[in-house]
């Protein structure tokens, strides 16, 4: 898979139209959530670090993703829900959350598009 920029806000002249840059950052947000809280809209790939810790860790890390609510400008600047650093079990973890087109080989033309667009949670340890 081709690795991508890092997120970004979109660009007005790539994001939906009629829709203002406040706009389009809660339905990414809203969108990310999905994927981040209900694996909704998306792949979750957790990386051979994660797999490796065993299934009863692996769900404490999932659950910890899913109910993280530490956002602030640090960590999501654009308030997208799309990254964070955290501590799970002595383990420091990192997730994300990209957008790519349908075919998963470049950026997403609009991440506010779920028709044209596919996200990628991405959950590895810090040190991978």
């Amino acid at each position: 898979m081709a690795r991508k920029q890092p997120s970004q806000p979109p660009d007005q002249a790539d994001a939906s139209p009629g829709m203002a840059g406040d706009e389009l950052r809660c339905k990414i947000r809203d969108l990310n959530d999905q994927l981040r809280i209900h694996h909704r809209g998306g792949v979750v790939v957790i990386t051979p670090g994660i797999a490796a810790l065993g299934p009863s860790t692996l769900s404490r890390i999932a659950t910890a993703v899913a109910t993280f609510t530490a956002f602030n400008a640090d960590n999501d600047p654009y308030g997208e829900h799309d990254c964070a650093v955290m501590t799970v079990e002595n383990v420091r973890i990192i997730w994300k959350i990209d957008y790519y087109d349908l075919q998963r080989q470049f950026h997403s033309p609009d991440p506010s598009n779920p028709e044209v667009t596919r996200r990628v949670l991405i959950i590895m340890r810090a040190d991978e």
